[in-house]
């Protein structure tokens, strides 16, 4: 068997979050690629949270070619090729999503090959995970916050993210002060705990958005209301830095799902800087790196969860490694992920049921997909 086809579709999607009559517009960009082989098996794979444009030329002009002819079942050699053909000084960042969107690709192929769900494939050890819903966006009111919060609960979700830093590193130059923003984040945060009670679980995310004065400020204050973890509170994941907000709080600190090569997350472990890491299959170099990802955390005895959205994708690694963890069912991600698969499973009371059909279990949907790409790209502007 071997690689016919290579290819990239970018996508910039419209989403509608229709949640307490709002009907907020937005819209997330995705890259998705698709390798075919001569015996006719296709398999499918995508990488976001970055330039959609630049991946899919990126896999076109450079990863691509390089596949072409080679055996789709070999994905370690693979893996090694395209590394050294991208990232050849240890970059991260674009080399590493693109990466990411074609091991994913191969492995979905290798899956239908043998007849298996991806899920068992990657090790079997479990047939459903647990999610956590992120809601909780910066455009909520605080009392639509709340409003949302109880909503979910009611839906069966007992884990729930919401956002807090207001990105204010990157909009330092508004007239907004970070020390008002934390501020009101600690008046958010209360709100939700309040709506939701003692029992349901909550993070926070800053999305790298902080200093270390500022996230030790928010941490400190946010304590009492029962943070089960504070994810990417600083900006760059600091690992320096992450390990000293670290002995300043109680909160357990989580990263990585942003981080494109394994040396990051080493780099983590050794400098005790998380408590829990985040690899992300889309974005972490697809599942060949993310299961060694998961195997150093599993050395360092460091829980993993999914980070960074794209459930669906993640379920996969985290039903297959014996210390896999949570997915993240993010409402926006999700709500476009919709528009482009068939096949998707729905949790039910906080959890994911994992597929029994080969590979991923569903599929991008072709005639949805050319509608799609017709839309203007993003230019910088998807990542919502």
């Amino acid at each position: 068997m071997k690689i016919i086809r290579v290819s990239a579709t970018p996508l910039n999607i419209p989403v509608t979050i229709d949640v307490l009559g709002l009907n907020q517009q937005t819209s997330l960009s995705l890259c998705l690629t698709e390798i075919e082989t001569d015996t006719g098996l296709v398999g499918h794979g995508m990488t976001a949270i970055t330039e959609e444009e630049i991946i899919a030329a990126a896999v076109r002009e450079v990863a691509g070619p390089a596949l072409i002819g080679e055996d789709p079942m070999a994905t370690e050699r693979l893996w090694d090729k395209l590394y050294w053909l991208l990232s050849p000084r240890g970059q991260t960042g674009y080399a590493s999503h693109a990466i990411a969107a074609l091991d994913i690709a191969l492995w979905d192929l290798k899956a239908r090959a043998l007849g298996q769900p991806l899920w068992r494939l990657l090790g079997g050890a479990r047939s459903k995970v647990p999610v956590y819903a992120t809601f909780g966006f910066g455009f909520f009111e605080r009392d639509q916050l709340a409003a949302a919060a109880k909503l979910w609960v009611s839906q069966g979700f007992r884990r729930l993210k919401m956002t807090v830093g207001g990105h204010a590193l990157a909009r330092r130059d508004e007239p907004r002060p970070i020390d008002e923003v934390i501020a009101e984040d600690v008046r958010r945060v209360a709100a939700v705990r309040e709506a939701v009670g003692p029992d349901v679980k909550l993070y926070v995310d800053a999305n790298c958005g902080l200093d270390l004065f500022h996230a030790t400020e928010l941490a400190r204050r946010i304590e009492p209301y029962g943070i089960s973890f504070f994810e990417e509170p600083l900006t760059q994941n600091d690992v320096r830095q992450m390990a000293q907000l670290r002995a300043r709080t109680s909160i357990p600190l989580a990263c990585g799902q942003n981080e494109g090569l394994a040396f990051r997350f080493r780099d983590l472990l050794v400098n005790q800087a998380a408590d829990v890491l985040q690899p992300n299959v889309t974005i972490s170099g697809g599942y060949s790196q993310c299961l060694k990802i998961a195997g150093m955390a599993a050395a360092f005895n460091v829980p993993i969860d999914n980070g960074g959205a794209w459930p669906f994708h993640n379920m996969h690694l985290h039903a297959g490694v014996s210390n896999g963890g949570m997915a993240e069912y993010h409402y926006v991600a999700v709500q476009m992920l919709k528009q482009v698969f068939d096949g998707l499973p729905v949790p039910q009371d906080g959890w994911l049921q994992l597929p029994e059909t080969p590979g991923l279990g569903f599929a991008p949907n072709a005639d949805r997909v050319r509608e799609l790409a017709k839309l203007p790209t993003s230019r910088g502007k998807g990542k919502a």
